[in-house]
């Protein structure tokens, strides 16, 4: 994966380099070193990235007065 790639995914997702380090227990450093090309991205994020942009989006259900 690209670090270009990797931002795309986590703009699309609306995640932030800080929530992802979060959710992976990584340090933010190193996700801002994938974001930034300085270290590759693990072939697991990377795979697990790219899964979850291959989801379909969950719709919005209606609220009704019922």
């Amino acid at each position: 994966m690209t670090p270009t790639r990797f931002r795309q995914i986590l703009a699309a997702l609306e995640w932030r380099q800080r929530g992802l380090a979060r959710i992976l227990d990584r340090p933010e450093g190193t996700v801002r070193q994938w974001a930034r090309g300085a270290v590759r991205i693990p072939e697991d994020v990377a795979a697990w990235l790219e899964a979850i942009m291959a989801l379909p989006m969950p719709r919005k259900e209606r609220l009704t007065g019922a």
